[in-house]
């Protein structure tokens, strides 16, 4: 049964492993749960990210034989609900690790919080409301 302890994993490809890591933990503080490298053939690269001890991580992949292109919208988002402004320094950290600070697509993200591309182009939100 699904319900609100039931653990998440998001799973998505990147091109480069090291830049999306460098963004997410270096950048947004997210901690290395796993990593697989030294690519064994027919298996992926990958890195999962997260905070320690939640309930949800990241899985970030790479296949070098048959590798798969990113292809973000403007409408994939990570939304972090952080009940405050975003720290500047925060959006700082996150463009000096390969982020780009841009406009949102939905005005709503741009009234309530700060919206960042990872290398790959999916989007962070950092939120300054609350959830729920």
């Amino acid at each position: 049964m699904i319900d609100a302890h039931t653990p998440v994993r998001v799973a998505r490809p990147s091109r480069d492993l090291a830049a999306a890591e460098r963004f997410y933990v270096d950048g947004l503080g997210l901690d290395v749960l796993w990593r697989t490298s030294g690519h064994v053939p027919g298996e992926h690269d990958l890195v999962m990210v997260g905070p320690a001890g939640g309930g949800w991580h990241f899985e970030l992949t790479r296949d070098p034989e048959n590798p798969v292109e990113p292809s973000p919208t403007v409408d994939d988002l990570f939304v972090v609900y952080l009940g405050q402004a975003p720290d500047a320094a925060l959006v700082r950290r996150l463009i000096a690790c390969g982020g780009e600070q841009v406009p949102s697509n939905n005005p709503y993200w741009d009234e309530y919080g700060v919206t960042v591309t990872d290398p790959d182009g999916y989007r962070l939100v950092l939120c300054s409301r609350t959830w729920g």
